[in-house]
């Protein structure tokens, strides 16, 4: 019974430790592309600044604007785009 436990425990914590991991990518993934999107050299890294502009871009989504799926559309195809624009500009850096 004992080991049985110890067995569940270590999978219980090696989950555990996985799932921060994942978490964890996740998040440097987002700071990505605030990187990316120029937002950090825009504001001179002021983080209250950065997050402000990500609250007024939530009130937007929450329908503050009227238009929420017409606006995500949009930053969805300008995301797409600039995606797109530097994975060319990665791959031409390769050649």
């Amino acid at each position: 019974m004992r080991r049985l436990e110890k067995t569940q425990g270590l999978r219980d914590a090696r989950d555990s430790r996985a799932e921060r991991r994942a978490r964890t990518r996740h998040l440097i993934e987002l700071g990505g592309l605030v990187v990316k999107a120029g937002l950090v050299e825009l504001t001179g890294d002021d983080r209250p600044t950065i997050l402000g502009s990500f609250l007024e871009t939530a009130g937007r989504l929450r329908g503050r604007d009227k238009r929420p799926t017409g606006l995500m559309a949009l930053w969805r195809r300008q995301g797409l785009n600039a995606l797109a624009a530097g994975a060319a500009a990665g791959q031409a850096g390769e050649d």
